[in-house]
């Protein structure tokens, strides 16, 4: 597999330091570095968050923090805790769209830079696909509470020239979803908007539409070009763009009646352009139909006209000549609102006519800028350019804090901002953007900066299409590479040996998912899935060869393309940045515990005796093979310094498997060495190989998380969230 946008970031980045000078990185903690060293600025993930996918908010609190440095105001974030704040030059956010965190343990080997660079790893479970926008536009937490945005502000603190300008009259001043900006139907049937059922409309088609659209609905923006024909103004082209700014749909239509002018120096439209066409209104009408969802919204400049000339019904709309307001019903033309709102020339002297998609396109960036800006930062930002007002000096100020949005508050400290990727609907100022096609364009044009800004954020999207268009099983399959490794096979197994005794027997390495008996040949055999991968290593090490009420088990892996290179990943695994001082304990229990030493040892008698036959006995005290902290804390101790003890167990029992981490990879060294040491104490140890933040390498169906700690490995919008400063 060619190396990933994350790991071409990666190279990116060093270069970029090294040639904008030395810049210091957020990290994860180093193996033995001291909290007084001098070694930049690092995050560390507060044990009990470790296993918790991050949400969007938390994810804002790392930046915010992280971006702010000198502003005391801003609390540290609430999942880790981030050292040498003060240290931070730089932010850099890198969202690679489609890529989950399946895909990054099934090409775990390929993302060698990524795996060593990153020494902090979370599970990041996004609640809204507006992930890019939130980061912008976020409000930033203080220890006080919030920044108060200025459009929250009481109006009677406007001036008076505000409390009673047009657009503030009709929309207010909060900043709000795109439903607010609607045309109600009433206003619609004033303004002659088309509308099922009133007079007039009768044979106009309805677009397939439901009742309600929420303020996540997609804008699209359309326009018309008409000409003049027998019948009064007919369509002869249409576009339509979706909220991503790509053109979907740009078609020439022949009107059904005999044209009498072309209108060519608006429409553009001549009467070779029409010759060849054999696309009529209603191919069009189908069309568009079949574009728009349920919940579009349509976007135009005057759309009640693109619509009549469409005869098309469509109840979601929003009029980009109606959210620009001027007092006494005045309206601003597109190419002025264009040419002032988003520094953008269009309908030219130099072309002939109007292009409707580029109008189109113009009409849905407006009506964009106008619902994540907010009715009074629009009026802030051009009163005297659009409406010609200006506010008294000393009544421009307003009795409020600042905006709180997280881009505002970088700007006002004067910390450059940037967005690079595809179109995307971000609350930044237009001249902050670079709107590329491609992930290789992304990268080249970050390359080819002379300055690195002090915040950025790279859109890598060209996978988020391959993930949509995959099949449903996808993630099974993908998942099932990861599940390969996990599972064994045992046998021969005695006559009548049941799931429960294989269980049992294998539940001493580990938590075991499932077990199917194999009944198919003329033995009986067992294939075990264990959740956990140092449960299935130890297994193989530990369980195969010893006897089973006079049977010899053997216990192997699947061999399948998954697996080929399983030793490789092993040991990659074993020296990841995350498991260098991580240790994986079992507590076996004494039976168990005397066969496998027999079988080590090869004392064959020995082991006939302990045969296992016993494994599954509940006999035995649940203190005998059950783990607790303190007993762990006290036999690990000894090795060196002990940081922390995960154990996880079901409400009302001990845990039987633990992960202890050490201070230093010292400490985990020496306790692997003293393996037989630990084997006579019935302890069963063996390098970590499931990094901290993952619960699981497998599905999990046994109910014991909840909705917050549900395995992230299985879920659709799992992604592995590897974050870096600098």
């Amino acid at each position: 597999m060619a190396p990933s946008p994350s790991t071409l970031i990666n190279e990116q980045k060093r270069k970029s330091n090294a040639r904008h000078g030395p810049a210091k990185k957020l990290k994860g903690r180093q193996d033995g570095a001291d909290d007084n060293e001098e070694c930049g600025p690092w995050m560390s993930v507060l044990p009990e968050h470790l296993q918790h996918p991050i949400t969007a908010k938390e994810l804002m609190e790392l930046l915010h923090y992280a971006a702010l440095p000198g502003t005391n105001s801003v609390k540290q974030p609430s999942w880790c805790r981030v050292h040498g704040q003060q240290s931070v030059e730089g932010v850099n956010v890198v969202v690679v769209e489609g890529v989950t965190q399946r895909d990054f343990y099934k090409h775990y080997m390929t993302f060698r830079r990524l795996r060593s660079n990153y020494t902090s790893r979370v599970t990041f479970m996004p609640s809204t696909s507006n992930l890019l926008s939130g980061i912008f536009s976020s409000d930033v937490a203080t220890s006080g509470g919030s920044y108060v945005d200025r459009a929250e502000k009481d109006r009677s603190k406007l001036h008076k020239v505000l409390t009673t300008h047009p657009v503030v009259t009709k929309f207010g001043t909060r900043r709000r979803g795109l439903t607010a900006y609607l045309l109600p139907q009433q206003e619609m049937i004033r303004g002659r908007y088309p509308v099922k059922g009133m007079p007039g409309f009768e044979e106009f088609v309805c677009t397939d539409s439901d009742d309600v659209v929420t303020d996540a609905s997609p804008l699209f923006g359309l326009d018309c070009e008409m000409c003049l024909t027998v019948r009064g103004y007919e369509v002869t082209r249409v576009s339509l763009v979706d909220c991503w700014g790509t053109c979907v749909l740009d078609q020439l239509v022949k009107p059904d009646n005999k044209i009498l002018d072309y209108v060519t120096q608006f429409s553009g439209i001549t009467a070779a352009m029409l010759q060849p066409v054999r696309t009529k209104l209603g191919d069009v009408q189908g069309e568009l139909r079949r574009l728009l969802p349920r919940d579009a919204v349509l976007v135009g400049h005057s759309i009640n006209s693109d619509l009549t000339a469409l005869k098309l019904i469509h109840p979601h709309v929003i009029d980009t000549s109606l959210l620009y307001r001027r007092e006494f019903g005045q309206r601003f033309k597109l190419k002025v609102l264009a040419e002032t709102v988003l520094q953008r020339q269009i309908q030219t002297e130099e072309r002939t006519g109007h292009d409707p998609a580029e109008d189109a396109l113009a009409a849905l960036e407006l009506a964009q800028y106008f619902i994540r800006s907010g009715p009074l930062q629009v009026l802030e930002d051009h009163l005297e350019e659009l409406w010609g007002l200006t506010l008294q000096e000393e009544s421009t100020h307003l009795e409020s804090e600042p905006s709180s949005r997280f881009a505002e508050v970088l700007q006002r400290l004067g910390r450059s901002v940037c967005y690079v990727g595809k179109r995307c609907d971000v609350a930044l100022h237009l001249a902050n953007q670079q709107w590329l096609h491609s992930d290789k364009e992304v990268v080249a044009s970050f390359r080819r900066l002379d300055k690195v800004p002090f915040f950025s954020v790279l859109h890598l999207s060209s996978l988020s299409k391959r993930s949509r268009d995959l099949p449903p099983d996808l993630h099974h399959k993908v998942s099932a590479h990861l599940r390969d490794m996990c599972l064994l096979f045992a046998g021969p197994l005695p006559v009548g040996f049941s799931e429960r005794e294989v269980r049992r027997l294998f539940r001493c390495c580990g938590h075991v998912l499932s077990v199917k008996m194999l009944n198919t040949t003329h033995r009986v055999h067992a294939l075990v899935e264990f959740k956990l991968l140092e449960g299935a290593v130890l297994a193989l090490q530990t369980l195969n060869g010893i006897q089973v009420q006079g049977h010899t088990m053997k216990v192997q892996r699947p061999v399948n393309e998954s697996t080929l290179d399983f030793d490789v990943i092993l040991n990659a695994l074993m020296s990841d940045v995350l498991n260098t001082r991580r240790l994986y304990v079992v507590k076996l229990k004494p039976l168990l515990a005397r066969s496998v030493s027999a079988k080590r040892n090869g004392h064959t008698k020995d082991a006939e005796r302990a045969e296992v036959n016993s494994c599954a006995s509940t006999s035995l005290p649940a203190n005998t093979f059950e783990l607790s902290e303190e007993t762990l804390a006290q036999r690990f101790g000894r090795f060196g310094a002990v940081e922390g003890i995960f154990a996880k167990a079901k409400p009302g029992r001990r845990a039987r498997h633990a992960c202890i981490q050490f201070a230093s990879p010292e400490g985990k060294h020496a306790a692997l060495s003293s393996s037989e040491e630990l084997w006579r104490e019935n302890f069963l140890v063996c390098p970590a190989l499931t990094p901290p933040h993952m619960t699981s390498w497998v599905a999990d169906d046994d109910n014991e998380h909840n909705t917050k700690g549900k395995d992230p490995l299985h879920s659709h919008q799992g992604a592995d969230c590897s974050v870096r400063e600098s």
